[in-house]
């Protein structure tokens, strides 16, 4: 219920926005209907790009891209594209040309893929699917003519790795109006090999098994670098298969950047035998709004032309100018200095982690990290088998945040600094769950395996005889104001609510500790002031019920008081003016009862004051 409230304030607030947005450029709009100067359109995009920022807690942690000058050629091209587009036909026709074949031809040389063919697309995974609807086309003759009605007969099969990118396969199926059937993700090596590189033997099999079936092995996706770990499949073996089965072998992958090193491995020298591959090399340079680049290999121009990998719209040419302009920027030599930067920099952390013990990685580690070195570009991410670890890819991130020697030296220097005290806190988990069943059932371990520190406990009310609402109310009291009065505590200790997006609650999250720390002095303490706050709190509750109770019997007293003394002077005395007169011919002795509230014994006592009345 918590969780829909938060969600559905989460939309008012978004909707809310919307609104506030809508109404803002309505009033510019209304605003501008004669037109607005050039700076007054410059400084709104200006506040803009800067708004909110002065409510922001720590703008520190936002990433930056490092744009140097390579980066303004990069951006200046986008600019250019817009101007050359303006040109008479002609011209633009063969500035274009020369434009793309001139890229073509350096990308081709630069990453050892000769004669190919080269496709500039803004979405790096519109390449793949360009490169699919030439192979359709290749391998259906009829498809031309009868579209998809020719694919019923016999199935296409697409094969990617279960490393591959999460979500390609589905994204493929989608844009070429295939069935998910049509997909079929290969298992990596379990018992031979890295966990990560396709099953060669396994895919063999798979083939076989879909020839048999009637359907048509049509391409495989392959990586030169997985997403998650960076492991390179077996590229010639993969080859080798496809050209067996005359299928399609399309490689994509950060690795790919060091076949422009002079001594590249040799499992990534063989992806210059794929039959096509996807570059990105704005991320690898450092280069923004730089197009990713498809290289490809066909010897028939009409099929590229169907599939869209070619155009004859001169302007879908430049998309290539931004990158033609940034690679004579940066020359051979530039470029090639920037990738072997990148793979200086993964070997010398390498080096330097071999110095130090064994390394189980989590995601508070990885945030800490993140936050220490933020250029060192560490992310977290999820692998299958390893569960979650921390990548350093400089590849991908040093060009853009402009890593050097010095922030990896940093990002070592933290790790040997949090690697013990996480290894302490590992160690001291086991210890933590014992002592905590110790104290049970006042205290209970709450299992939690994404937290990184020693523990999560929960501090269970003893009452008895109320209900289940009263009790998750006495629960969440008690756990709250255990929470603070932890927080309290002068420790190095963190105390917390766990996870942003944990699934327990009502409870007490303890962090990571020093070997020093007594566990089960930990464990007592939490379960005393668990235990204090229960109390305090059961004698505020009796206190209050005693209170109430002798309000309600003091109240009674006075109503019985009342009817007694009505009783005792008759009706006409309570008469005001009446009453007045009776007591001046007719005084009456009265007592007067005190009444006095004992805490203590939760009793009303009374003592009774005769005195005569005038």
């Amino acid at each position: 219920y918590q969780k829909h409230i938060d969600f559905q304030t989460m939309v008012d607030s978004t909707l809310a926005q919307v609104g506030k947005n809508l109404s803002q450029a309505m009033r510019i709009l209304e605003d501008g209907q004669s037109g607005q100067d050039v700076a007054t359109v410059l400084h709104l995009v200006h506040n803009l790009i800067h708004e909110g920022e002065e409510e922001e807690d720590k703008p520190s942690q936002h990433r930056m891209q490092n744009v140097g000058e390579q980066g303004h050629m990069a951006l200046l091209g986008h600019s250019l594209a817009a101007y050359i587009s303006v040109l008479d036909r002609e011209r633009l026709r063969k500035l274009t040309t020369r434009i793309l074949s001139d890229t073509t031809l350096w990308l081709c040389r630069l990453f050892r893929y000769e004669n190919g063919s080269a496709y500039f697309h803004e979405d790096d995974r519109d390449g793949l699917v360009k490169v699919c609807r030439l192979v359709i086309n290749a391998r259906y003759e009829e498809y031309a003519s009868e579209g998809y009605a020719v694919l019923s007969s016999k199935q296409p099969v697409i094969y990617q790795s279960a490393s591959g990118r999460p979500g390609l396969g589905q994204h493929l199926c989608s844009q070429l109006g295939l069935p998910l059937s049509s997909l079929c993700t290969v298992p990596c090596n379990t018992v031979f090999g890295s966990q990560h590189q396709m099953d060669v033997a396994l895919l063999d099999k798979l083939i076989k098994e879909d020839k048999e079936a009637g359907k048509l092995p049509l391409l495989l996706i392959a990586n030169a670098g997985t997403p998650g770990a960076g492991h390179t499949d077996k590229l010639g073996r993969l080859k080798d298969l496809c050209d067996q089965y005359s299928m399609w072998l399309h490689l994509e992958g950060v690795n790919l950047a060091t076949l422009a090193l002079g001594q590249a491995t040799s499992a990534i020298m063989a992806a210059n035998r794929s039959d096509s591959m996807t570059l990105t090399p704005g991320q690898w340079l450092g280069l923004p709004a730089v197009s990713a680049v498809t290289l490809y290999r066909h010897e028939d121009p009409a099929l590229s032309l169907a599939a869209g990998l070619t155009s004859s719209q001169p302007v879908a040419k430049l998309r290539a100018l931004p990158l033609w302009l940034s690679l004579q920027y940066l020359g051979h030599n530039g470029i090639v200095q920037k990738i072997k930067h990148a793979t200086v920099l993964s070997q010398q952390l390498l080096q330097k982690l071999k110095t130090l013990a064994s390394i189980k990685t989590s995601v508070s580690l990885g945030e800490q990290l993140l936050q220490l070195v933020p250029a060192s570009g560490m992310d977290v991410v999820e692998l299958e088998d390893e569960g979650t670890c921390v990548r350093f890819s400089p590849l991908l991130t040093a060009a853009v945040l402009g890593t050097q020697q010095g922030d990896v030296e940093d990002l070592v220097e933290k790790l040997s600094e949090l690697v013990p005290v996480m290894s302490s806190t590992m160690c001291l988990r086991q210890d933590f769950r014992e002592e905590t069943h110790r104290h049970s059932p006042s205290l209970i371990y709450v299992e939690e395996l994404s937290w990184p520190g020693l523990g999560a406990v929960r501090y269970e009310p003893q009452a008895e005889g109320i209900d289940e609402s009263r009790r998750k109310q006495e629960l969440e009291k008690i756990n709250t104001e255990l929470l603070k009065k932890l927080q309290e505590l002068d420790t190095d200790i963190i105390f917390s609510t766990g996870p942003e997006f944990g699934t327990q609650e009502n409870c007490i999250f303890v962090g990571m500790v020093t070997e020093d720390v007594d566990v089960s002095e930990l464990v007592n303490t939490i379960a005393t002031l668990g235990r204090d706050i229960e109390e305090s709190g059961r004698l505020l509750e009796n206190m209050t019920e005693v209170v109430r109770k002798g309000i309600l019997e003091a109240e009674l007293q006075l109503q019985k008081a009342n009817e007694e003394k009505l009783m005792e002077e008759g009706v006409m005395r309570q008469l005001p003016l009446v009453g007045s007169v009776l007591n001046w011919f007719s005084p009456v002795q009265s007592s007067i009862k005190g009444r006095t509230f004992n805490l203590a014994a939760g009793t009303v006592l009374c003592v009774t004051v005769n005195i005569k009345e005038f």
